[in-house]
C-alpha cells in the first residue's frame, strides 16, 4: 500500500494548489484582495507538482519501455510548459498593468513545445491492432478526430479568434495546441486495447487540454477580463489531472492489470458524426434564409439516419457475434467433455496431464467397471447409460476438489491427482466406497478395479498411462473390487497378454487354428451319434496348444469371435462331408461350442445361415453347445437362442449342474440337450459318501431331462465303470477319453471309416 500512497501525495498537492486559486479568486471578486498578477503564478505551482509525480512515477516504479518513453515525454513536456508558464508569471507580476501585457514570445515557445511533446508522446502509444484493423481504426478516428475538431472550432477556436477584443496570436496559438492535444488523446486512447499505458490514464492527460475550451469560452465572454479565472481557476485544473494520471499509473503498475472495456471504441464514430450536428443546429438557429435552413435540416436529419441505421447494423452484428461465441464456447465443451456424464473426456485428461506433468509431480487413477457388459447385456442399454451417469456423480462426489474425474470411454473413468498433498490411496477407498452402494434409480450394485501410477516432471506421459492401465489389470487379476498402485516388473503378465492377443491375431491371419472331433457316443452300442468341434493351436514354436492357453485371451481381446466363426465354419464343412461320404448311420450330427461374446455379435446368425448354406449341412445336424453363463445374457442372447431354435438347429446346454441350472432355464430357452458336467462324473463309480451325491445330481438331471423330452450326456467317463454306472442310471449318450480322444480331422474320418465296418462296444 505503501507505493500506492507515494503519488496520492501529489494529487493532494495539487488540488491544495488549485483550491488555493480558487480561494484567490473568490477573494479577489469579493473584496480585492491580491493583486490580479497573482493569478499567473497558481498554474506553475501546479506544473511543478505535476512534473514531480511524473518523475517519482520514472524513478521507482519498473515501466514498459513503451510506457517510460510516454510519461518520459510528459515529463519533458511539463518541464517546458512550467518553465514557459514561469517566465509569464514573472512578465505579469513585473508589471504594473498586467491587462496590457503580452505573454513573450519566448514563454509562448517554451509552451508550444511543450504541448508539442505532450501530443507527440500521445500519438506513439501503440494502439495495438493489426494490418488490416489499423486502417479501419485510422478511418474512425479521423471520424472522430474531425467531428470533435468541429464543435472545438466552432464553440471555442473560432468566436476566440473573432472576438471583437482579440486576443493576442501567442495564447490563440496555445489554445489550438491544447484543443489538439485534447482531440487526440480523446480519438486516440478510444483504440488503445490495453497495454503498457493505462488507458484511464491517457483519457485524465488528454484532458488536461480540453481545460482550454473554458479558456475559450472565457476569451469569449470576459474579453481580456476572462484571463484572470482562466490563470487562477481553470488552468489549474491540467496539473489535477495530471497528477490523477500518474496514480492511475502506479497503481496499474503495482497492482492487477488494466482495463479491457472498449465501448467507447465501438460509439466514438457514431457520437462524432451526432457531435458535428450541434455546430449545424446552432447554425441553423441563426439568422438564414430558409432555404439553407432546409438543406442544414436534412443535412442533420441525413446523419442522424445513418447513425441509427449504423447502430442497428451493429446491434445486429453483436447479438450474432454473441450468439457465435456462444456456440463456440458450446462446440469447445463438447469436444472435450462426454455427452452422457458431462465429465471432461479423453482428449482434455490427456492436455491438463501433459501440462502438469511438464510442471510438477502428477498421480492418475484409472477406474474399470466390474463385468459391467452384463448391464447391457441383461438390462439393455438405455439402463446401462443411466448407470454409467450415476458412476460418474458417485466418482466426482468422492473426488471432490482433490482432483479432476474423466471418463475415458466405455466403462472406464480416470482421475487426474495434481497436489501433492493428495493421498491417492484415500481417494481409491473413497471411489470404492461410493461404487459399493446402489446407484441410480434401478438401485443397481457395480464394482470396479482401480489402477494407480504416478509419474516426476518430464516423464512420457503415454508411460505413465500405460503404468496405472497395468495396475488397474493387476487389480482385476487380484480378484477386482479394489485397487492396486503400480510397481515396476508388474507389467510383465500384462506384457504377456498382450502378445499372446497379436499372436492370436497373426495364427488367424496364418490359418493355424486347427479343429479337432471329440465323438459323442451311444452307452449302449458304442455307436458314434456326433462329434464336438474342439479348437486347437498349432504354434510354429510351441507345438500345439490348448484351448485353456489361449481361449480366455481370445475372450478379453474379442479375437474369439473370429476364431469362432472359423470353428463353426470348418465343422460345418467337415460333418457335411462325411455325412455325405458316411451317411447318419455313422454320423448324426455335429457340435460346435459358442461363446457368450459370440451371441452378443450382431452378426451371429447370419454367419450360422452363410455356414449352413455354403457348406450344404441340413440345420437340424447342427447343435450349438452354450455354457449356462452364456444363456442368462439378456434378451439379445434370448432372441438369438430362439432365432436358432425355429431355424431347426439344436441347442445344448454345455456344463449342466455347475451353474444356475433351474427347471425355469429349461423352459425358457429352446434347450434340445443337457450335458450333465464332469465334476459329477468324477468317482461316481466309487461307493463312498462324497459320489453318492454326486449320483444323486447325476440321477437327477437324467430324470429331469427325460420328464421333459431332451437328450442327456454325460461328459468326462474315463473308465469303463463310469460308463456302466451311468448307463444303470438312464444315459444313453457318453463323452469322454475312454469312450474316444479329441481327433485331427484326417484321425476322425479314419474312424468313422472303421466304425462303419466294424461298430464298437463300451
Amino acid at each position: 500500500m505503501a507505493a500506492g500512497r507515494a503519488p496520492l501525495r501529489y494529487v493532494w498537492a495539487s488540488l491544495g494548489v488549485l483550491a488555493a486559486g480558487v480561494a484567490w479568486y473568490a477573494a479577489h471578486v469579493t473584496i480585492g484582495a491580491g493583486a490580479q498578477s497573482l493569478a499567473y503564478t497558481f498554474l506553475p505551482l501546479g506544473g511543478v507538482v505535476a512534473a514531480a509525480a511524473v518523475a517519482q512515477l520514472l524513478r521507482t516504479v519498473p515501466l514498459d519501455p513503451v510506457a517510460r518513453r510516454f510519461w518520459r515525454g510528459l515529463f519533458v513536456a511539463f518541464l517546458l510548459l512550467f518553465a514557459g508558464y514561469t517566465w509569464l508569471a514573472a512578465e505579469f507580476l513585473a508589471t504594473a498593468r498586467p491587462e496590457s501585457a503580452y505573454m513573450p514570445m519566448g514563454a509562448a515557445a517554451l509552451v508550444a513545445a511543450g504541448f508539442g511533446v505532450a501530443i507527440w508522446a500521445v500519438a506513439l502509444v501503440p494502439i495495438g491492432a493489426g494490418p488490416v484493423g489499423r486502417w479501419r481504426v485510422v478511418l474512425d478516428r479521423t471520424i472522430a478526430c474531425l467531428g470533435c475538431a468541429t464543435v472545438l472550432w466552432h464553440f471555442g477556436l473560432a468566436p476566440m479568434i473573432s472576438a471583437p477584443q482579440r486576443w493576442s496570436s501567442q495564447a490563440t496559438v496555445l489554445v489550438g495546441l491544447a484543443f489538439m492535444l485534447a482531440i487526440g488523446g480523446i480519438t486516440k486512447v478510444s483504440y488503445v486495447r490495453g497495454g503498457p499505458v493505462d488507458r484511464l490514464a491517457i483519457r485524465l492527460i488528454a484532458a488536461t487540454g480540453l481545460t482550454a475550451a473554458a479558456v475559450a469560452l472565457c476569451a469569449v465572454h470576459l474579453g481580456y477580463a476572462g484571463g484572470t479565472p482562466s490563470q487562477a481557476v481553470i488552468m489549474p485544473i491540467a496539473p489535477v489531472l495530471a497528477a490523477l494520471a500518474v496514480w492511475v499509473q502506479w497503481r496499474r503498475a503495482v497492482g492487477p492489470g488494466g482495463r479491457s472495456r472498449r465501448r467507447v471504441t465501438i460509439f466514438l464514430p457514431y457520437i462524432a458524426v451526432a457531435t458535428v450536428d450541434v455546430p449545424l443546429i446552432a447554425v441553423a438557429l441563426g439568422p438564414l434564409t430558409w432555404p439553407l435552413r432546409l438543406v442544414i435540416a436534412a443535412a442533420v436529419a441525413v446523419t442522424t439516419l445513418v447513425g441509427i441505421r449504423q447502430y442497428v447494423a451493429f446491434r445486429d452484428n453483436t447479438r450474432l457475434l454473441a450468439q457465435q461465441r456462444i456456440q463456440e464456447a458450446r462446440l469447445q465443451h463438447e469436444a472435450t467433455h462426454d455427452g452422457l456424464t458431462g465429465l471432461p473426456n479423453r482428449a482434455l485428461f490427456r492436455e491438463r496431464a501433459a501440462a502438469a506433468l511438464a510442471r510438477r509431480p502428477i498421480t492418475v487413477l484409472l477406474i474399470d467397471l466390474d463385468d459391467f457388459k452384463t448391464v447391457n447385456d441383461s438390462l439393455g442399454h438405455d439402463i446401462g447409460d443411466r448407470l454409467l451417469g450415476s458412476v460418474a456423480d458417485a466418482v466426482r462426489d468422492a473426488v471432490g476438489k482433490d482432483g479432476l474425474p474423466v471418463r475415458l470411454g466405455g466403462d472406464e473413468f480416470g482421475v487426474l491427482l495434481v497436489s501433492p498433498l493428495v493421498d491417492a490411496h484415500a481417494v481409491a477407498e473413497r471411489i470404492l466406497d461410493a461404487l459399493s452402494r446402489p446407484l441410480g434409480e434401478h438401485r443397481l450394485l457395480v464394482q470396479a478395479s482401480l489402477g494407480i501410477a504416478g509419474a516426476e516432471p518430464g516423464a512420457p506421459l503415454d508411460t505413465l498411462l500405460r503404468n496405472a492401465d497395468v495396475a488397474m489389470y493387476a487389480a482385476k487379476q487380484r480378484g477386482k473390487a479394489g485397487y492396486v498402485r503400480y510397481a515396476p516388473g508388474m507389467e510383465e503378465p500384462v506384457l504377456a497378454h498382450m502378445q499372446l492377443g497379436g499372436e492370436l491375431r497373426r495364427a488367424l491371419d496364418q490359418g493355424e487354428f486347427r479343429v479337432f472331433y471329440q465323438p459323442v457316443i451311444r452307452l449302449e452300442d458304442g455307436q458314434v451319434i456326433g462329434l464336438e468341434a474342439l479348437v486347437r493351436w498349432q504354434h510354429p514354436t510351441r507345438g500345439l496348444v490348448l484351448p485353456s492357453e489361449f481361449v480366455p485371451a481370445a475372450e478379453r481381446t474379442g479375437l474369439i469371435v473370429p476364431i469362432g466363426r472359423f470353428v463353426l465354419r470348418e465343422t460345418c464343412r467337415q460333418v457335411a462331408a462325411w455325412l455325405a461320404e458316411y451317411g447318419t448311420a455313422a454320423l448324426e450330427k455335429g457340435g460346435v461350442n459358442v461363446s457368450a461374446r459370440q451371441l452378443h455379435d450382431p452378426d451371429f446368425v447370419a454367419d450360422v445361415r452363410s455356414a449352413l448354406a455354403d457348406s450344404g449341412l441340413p440345420s437340424d445336424r447342427l447343435v450349438l453347445e452354450l455354457t449356462e453363463s452364456a444363456v442368462l445374457r439378456g434378451r439379445q442372447v434370448s432372441r438369438t437362442l430362439h432365432e436358432l431354435d425355429a431355424m431347426g438347429i439344436k441347442l445344448a446346454l454345455d456344463d449342466f449342474g455347475t451353474g444356475e441350472s433351474s427347471l425355469s432355464l429349461l423352459r425358457s430357452f429352446p434347450v434340445a440337450i443337457v450335458k450333465l458336467d464332469k465334476s459329477f462324473v468324477d468317482g461316481i463309480e466309487i461307493d463312498d459318501g462324497d459320489p453318492a451325491a454326486r449320483e444323486a445330481v447325476a440321477h437327477a438331471v437324467i430324470q429331469l431331462a427325460l420328464a421333459l423330452r431332451l437328450d442327456a450326456v454325460a461328459e468326462g467317463i474315463e473308465n469303463p465303470a463310469q460308463a456302466r454306472r451311468l448307463r444303470d442310471l438312464g444315459y444313453t449318450l457318453g463323452q469322454g477319453y475312454h469312450l474316444a480322444r479329441p481327433m485331427s480331422a484326417q484321425e476322425t474320418e479314419r474312424m468313422l471309416a472303421r466304425r462303419r465296418r466294424v461298430p464298437a462296444v463300451v
